[in-house]
């Protein structure tokens, strides 16, 4: 199918969701399918927990905890638009290489990078002071 043609035949495929849970269903399959397929969702899952796990041996104060669970939510939110990105870029070129295609993924993943470089300075401001302190207290 040619992406500017459209037919109610093929448009009834994809439809709408009858109902709020066949919604959620879908939505879930969606992060799964990332957990599954995409490496760096996987790592950002599993480095997000250090922070948070930082946080809880600190004691971090309620606004603490809510900006780190915001920047790890980010972080999260951004490899998600990366990954769509890449898939809307392969649909449309159909894997084959092109300069424009390689710039626009280049770009989402360059955001996804810059949000990594944010999420690490918040938490070198939340938790460097923490680590300074218990370095004193050791010595």
């Amino acid at each position: 199918m040619d992406l500017k043609e459209t037919s109610k035949e093929k448009m009834g495929k994809v439809g709408k969701n009858p109902n709020f849970f066949a919604s959620v269903r879908h939505a879930l399959d969606g992060i799964g399918i990332i957990l599954k397929e995409e490496k760096n969702m996987r790592s950002h899952a599993l480095l997000g927990l250090i922070p948070l796990l930082l946080a809880w041996i600190f004691e971090s104060s309620t606004t603490e905890w809510i900006v780190i669970i915001f920047c790890i939510f980010l972080v999260i939110i951004m490899e998600f638009l990366n990954t769509i990105f890449e898939n809307v870029v392969d649909l449309v070129t159909d894997y084959e290489y092109h300069p424009l295609a390689k710039k626009a993924k280049d770009i989402a993943a360059g955001a996804v990078l810059v949000t990594v470089l944010f999420t690490i300075v918040i938490a070198a401001i939340i938790f460097l002071p923490e680590f300074v302190e218990l370095y004193y207290k050791l010595i």
